[in-house]
């Protein structure tokens, strides 16, 4: 095989591949936005902010063919306003269908 051919197969290849952390900086945002958008509402705030305070990427329960699931980063959110304060988990599946904030602690 040519090395200018190769060389472009491996460039491809590699343009292709998302390092976790890039993973996790991509869906962040909306991850927040869940967070604080549920923290407004239980805290009957408007005003309210969020921070990650830590994420992780999860992998499936289950990963075997036929079974396996969806590959995931898991957000911790500090959510405060209006004096108050509460964490949020916010999951993300990795294959961009969404977030959704599971009950945190006040």
């Amino acid at each position: 095989m040519n090395r200018t051919v190769w060389v472009g197969f491996v460039l491809l290849a590699m343009a292709g591949c998302e390092s976790p952390q890039q993973t996790m900086d991509k869906s962040q945002p909306v991850a927040v936005e869940t967070a604080v958008s549920r923290g407004r509402f239980e805290m009957s705030c408007p005003e309210a902010t969020g921070q990650v305070l830590s994420r992780e990427m999860v992998q499936p329960a289950i990963n075997a063919p036929r079974l396996g699931g969806v590959e995931r980063v898991e957000y911790t959110v500090g959510v405060q306003g209006c004096g108050k304060r509460m964490t949020e988990v916010v999951v993300c599946a990795v294959d961009g269908t969404g977030c959704f904030a599971a009950e945190g602690k006040r």
